[in-house]
């Protein structure tokens, strides 16, 4: 076997004019630099090679020089299909000068296109982007006026809109990993994240490209345990040695332990962060968790929920991840993002998007940076700057709860904080809530038709998406509704039962919310609907574990149901629900009681397939289940019926 070891020029010299290059990385985790600055080099000084195609799924970059921000030459690059542009300032002033065709595809879609390529598929089939800038009755994720081809088309499979994103040959994948033996085998113990390399080499593999790849350190041949083998030698043509200084773990650390799972590091010194507006946002959000679930943060805002998870000791209850590929653990922010300590598991990016499409997560954090009076949500674009979608569309699309956080108004907001109140010192010069949002990242519409909850979370008020728009929900103590919050927006949202929020928010010291998490105060569960005569039951993230939790959630239902005073219909939400073996008989003789004597029909609803199951096997030992997969499909079983 020849040894495939050689010099980054030399390497880059087998790129040719036209060629698509794909390069791995998210902000600097994984990030070739080496490979990009021999590419800059060559171009610089020969001019060649021309007009190449750039595709990327995450963004890589610091926001100034380095990542992708190295190949943003004109003529270098004749097109850019990528995921994410907010660390890349250069290429997006190349966009806006209309120097390069430019696309913005779904990062969690470019994941899934390599394997597709690879694989010999026409292209990626996914319901991501549906009502967004990505759809082609928009934009068709185009950037620019020079961009003209459609690569995104709409299709109708089974009656169900669908979007077709095409596949294309790719000539050459920058990767990095970090030893390689001299026939090319790859391992990443050094590396943070797994992302697509793999999934890219077979690309390009299989586009009889080249595959060149970024390591630190070359071992003997055949020394790699083939369990850590993350790039096979078969796959690649060339290895490269980096300098040491292009191939930091990431942007912000040469190195750490922690960040590829070498070792775990306590997070009980951790200080807490300083009681401003991100914390009480951050604080509000972390209010939505329930035990047990699969979480998302986004960049930005979202990242402060892993500081108050931290310091509310809640991370044995709950799972954080990111769309890198990090489940479990504390992810990291700013220019470390992407990494993350303590995780239980690092699966690649595409496979992780697997799961997020699927419904995997039980909720997302993400940034808001628009939102409108439909409730669509904008992060990708504000006229000429371009931050791109990233995984946001994936992620919020399928998550089965989806919070944005962001403060009311961007610009120089000051706040004032004491005896568990807020005031607003001086308010920031634009409200983040418009009459239309610029670009659709998130579509309301879509949301309100797939019945997904949706909340906006800011320091000062809370919105909930309705199908009438946006309803105003909470409000900070010490707010006043009209002078703060209504004489700021451009509509005048839905008002009708507004809460005080709770004022452990704007408190200092840690608000206990694992006994929040944990608590089983079930007279809260319980509400009934009397215009429409219909009790509901908010069993999500209820852990029932003895007998004493079913007497006392029985007696719960039972007092609201003497209050009623006649048979009622019920609708029950079982997300994240817990009961159990030793329970389970109890429960279902429970349920046929309750249904004997205080209900006239009940359905059931949960976004778990595994739990609707569970159901079927619990309830049907004495009561039909009717257990439906949505609570808009749960109450139309109680219209039809009516």
């Amino acid at each position: 076997m020849r040894n495939k070891v050689t010099s980054a020029a030399d390497a880059v010299s087998l790129i040719q004019d036209g060629d698509t290059v794909c390069t791995s990385g998210f902000v600097g985790v994984g990030t070739p630099n080496e490979l990009l600055l021999a590419l800059e080099k060559r171009f610089v000084e020969t001019g060649a090679p021309g007009n190449l195609t750039l595709l990327h799924a995450a963004g890589q970059g610091d926001g100034k020089d380095r990542g992708l921000n190295i190949l943003a030459h004109e003529g270098l690059l004749k097109r850019v299909v990528g995921g994410h542009f907010g660390l890349a300032p250069k290429m997006v002033q190349l966009i806006n000068d209309e120097k390069i065709e430019a696309y913005n595809l779904p990062l969690g879609v470019i994941a899934h296109l390599y394997r597709d390529i690879a694989a010999g598929k026409p292209g990626t089939i996914s319901r991501v982007g549906i009502g967004t800038f990505v759809d082609p009755r928009l934009d068709g994720g185009k950037l620019n006026k020079r961009t003209k081809e459609d690569l995104v088309r709409l299709m109708d499979i089974e009656g169900k809109e669908w979007l077709f994103y095409r596949a294309m040959p790719v000539n050459v994948a920058f990767l990095r990993g970090t030893s390689a033996d001299p026939e090319g085998n790859v391992s990443a113990e050094h590396e943070s994240l797994d992302l697509d390399n793999r999934a890219m080499a077979m690309a390009v593999r299989n586009s009889s490209g080249v595959v060149i790849v970024q390591v630190e350190r070359i071992v003997k041949s055949k020394s790699l345990n083939p369990r850590r083998v993350m790039i096979p030698g078969a796959l690649v043509d060339c290895i490269v040695v980096a300098k040491p200084e292009h191939h930091h773990q990431t942007y912000a650390t040469v190195f750490n332990a922690a960040y590829c799972g070498e070792i775990s590091v306590p997070l009980d010194g951790q200080q807490p962060a300083p009681l401003d507006a991100r914390k009480i946002i951050a604080r509000r959000c972390a209010i939505e968790l329930r035990p047990g679930a699969i979480v998302n943060l986004g960049i930005g805002m979202p990242e402060g929920v892993a500081g108050v998870v931290t310091e509310e000791r809640l991370s044995e209850y709950i799972t954080l991840t990111t769309e890198a590929g990090v489940i479990g653990g504390v992810p990291t922010a700013g220019l470390d993002f992407g990494a993350a300590v303590n995780v239980d598991a690092i699966i690649e990016q595409n496979q992780q998007f697997d799961f997020y499409d699927g419904g995997g997560l039980d909720i997302a954090f993400l940034g808001m940076a628009e939102a409108d009076r439909e409730g669509n949500v904008n992060v990708s674009r504000f006229g000429s700057k371009i931050a791109g979608t990233g995984g946001f569309i994936n992620i919020s699309q399928n998550a089965r709860k989806v919070v944005y956080a962001g403060t009311f108004a961007a610009g120089d907001l000051q706040v004032e904080i004491g005896d568990g109140r807020l005031r607003i010192v001086k308010d920031g010069p634009t409200c983040k809530f418009r009459e239309r949002v610029s670009q659709i990242t998130f579509s309301g519409r879509v949301a309100v038709a797939s019945d997904q909850p949706v909340l906006y979370v800011t320091e000062r008020c809370v919105f909930e998406l309705t199908k009438d728009g946006l309803e105003l929900i909470e409000v900070a103590p010490g707010v006043d509704i009209e002078r703060d919050i209504v004489a700021r927006m451009p509509f005048r949202p839905i008002i009708s039962d507004v809460r005080i929020m709770d004022s452990r928010l704007f408190g200092t010291g840690p608000m206990n919310l694992k006994a929040q998490l944990l608590d089983l105060d079930f007279a809260d569960r319980v509400a009934y609907d009397r215009e429409r005569d219909l009790l509901f039951l908010n069993f999500e993230g209820l852990q029932l574990r003895t007998r004493d939790n079913l007497d006392a959630m029985r007696d719960a239902v039972v007092a609201q149901c003497v209050r009623i005073g006649h048979r009622v219909p019920v609708v029950v939400n079982y997300d994240a629900f817990t009961l159990v073996p030793e329970l389970e008989t109890d429960y279902a003789e429970t349920v046929r009681a309750m249904e004997e004597k205080y209900y006239t029909r009940v359905s059931r609803f949960t976004t778990s397939a595994f739990m609707r199951m569970k159901l079927a096997q619990v309830l049907t030992r004495a009561v039909q289940p009717h257990v439906f997969e949505s609570k808009g499909e749960a109450q139309r079983f109680h219209d039809v019926r009516r």
